[in-house]
């Protein structure tokens, strides 16, 4: 499995934000953005092909990964989009591409149409983006989580394992598992596992204040999903697309939610098309 190492730093107003960039530095910018309860580790088969003609910018955001986690720490998708903006402004990037999957689609789209942070082009990856959203198993573990952060390490260790896995639809190598869990193993990784995800709950308002603006965004967009979500079905994804003037669509076979998991070389062959 390819190594991923995030080796820069950036201490931001929500703690520090680990990031790495692969590639030309001088080539045209493409940032990519995780959802939850993920890290940038689900981009390392498609940055390298993206860096082959781009600068590419991978990060895991504040409070994932291994970014910053904290008790306190304000996780809502708008602080979130605001840290977004201000890593943006930190790298110097003042009109990049930008790739988001998951709540990081959220992020992306409340930077721009709630910020005014300007992009080149926006791709946006089975994307947190119109309500409802969210598996069952998020619905009932956030109305509980005081109760699930007491759970015994084992326990807790079994559950995420299985609820991350039900993310791919072809299933994913236990390797990919290790990693995609391990941040939220541990005291300290379990407590910060279920903080994120009862913020989460309290998101929907943010999505329906954006939404409204979706009609507004005048760069080139791309909704790509897999046709076997379901976490946030393919639907969504076609309704996104016809929020969004002049959006393409393109929803690809035998993937699940973690499409840069199940199906990394169309994902990049589609966005090489589009940011191209």
């Amino acid at each position: 499995m390819r190594e991923w190492i995030l080796d820069r730093g950036y201490r931001s107003a929500l703690g520090e934000i680990r990031w790495a960039r692969l590639g030309d530095p001088d080539a045209d910018p493409v940032v990519l953005l995780h959802g939850t309860p993920f890290s940038s580790f689900i981009w390392r088969d498609v940055a390298p092909a993206l860096a082959a003609t781009r600068s590419v910018y991978v990060f895991d955001l504040p409070g994932y990964g291994t970014s910053a986690m904290s008790e306190g720490q304000d996780l809502s998708l708008d602080a979130l989009a605001g840290a977004f903006a201000e890593l943006l402004g930190h790298w110097g990037l003042t009109r990049p591409d930008v790739v988001a999957h998951d709540s990081g689609g959220a992020v992306a789209l409340g930077a721009h149409t709630d910020r005014d942070v300007p992009y080149r082009r926006l791709a946006l990856v089975d994307a947190v983006s119109l309500p409802p959203w969210g598996s069952e198993y998020f619905a009932v573990v956030g109305e509980h989580t005081d109760v699930f952060g007491r759970l015994p390490g084992p326990l807790h260790r079994a559950m995420l394992r299985e609820y991350v896995g039900t993310a791919s639809s072809p299933g994913l190598h236990p390797r990919s598992l290790d990693a995609l869990t391990a941040p939220w193993l541990g005291a300290a990784g379990q407590a910060a596992f279920y903080r994120q995800l009862a913020q989460r709950r309290d998101d929907p308002s943010y999505i329906d204040r954006i939404r409204d603006r979706y009609a507004a965004i005048g760069v080139p967009v791309l909704v790509c999903w897999g046709a076997d979500d379901t976490w946030v079905p393919a639907g969504r994804g076609r309704e996104l697309a016809a929020l969004v003037p002049g959006a393409g669509l393109r929803v690809i076979e035998s993937a699940g939610h973690l499409l840069p998991e199940d199906r990394p070389a169309e994902l990049a062959a589609a966005l090489l098309g589009f940011l191209d």
